[in-house]
């Protein structure tokens, strides 16, 4: 997966972002992998994407949605493992642990943007 971050008018929100566009990284998602970051400082973002589930997962997630342009259409905080969610307008999901939210404070149709972290 790509490695790059997450920001709002060129200020870094979230340092360590995944990027999983390739249908078996969108399949295979966060499972099996190390959990995010407690303190929002990861997120995986899953694209193209408007539906996610925890099923399997160990942690509750907090979910970003994002339009085509990358606009907030919607998000959902602390979904507990064995659910699952759906935005309608969606092409994009970030997944943060459950409080990562809090640091993004997001707004409906703000555009954030993914950047390659350069190597």
């Amino acid at each position: 997966m790509k490695t790059g971050r997450l920001c709002r008018d060129g200020d870094c929100l979230v340092p360590r972002v995944w990027r999983a566009d390739r249908w078996w990284q969108r399949l295979r998602g966060l499972l099996g992998r190390h959990p995010l970051a407690g303190d929002g400082a990861e997120a995986l973002w899953l694209s193209p994407c408007n539906s996610v589930h925890t099923f399997w997962m160990g942690y509750p997630l907090d979910l970003l949605f994002l339009g085509r342009d990358g606009e907030v259409v919607g998000w959902r905080e602390d979904v507990k493992p064995w659910r699952a969610c759906a935005q309608r307008g969606a092409h994009a999901t970030v997944e943060l642990r459950a409080g990562g939210l809090a640091r993004l404070d997001p707004v409906k149709g703000e555009v954030l943007q993914w950047q390659p972290i350069d190597a």
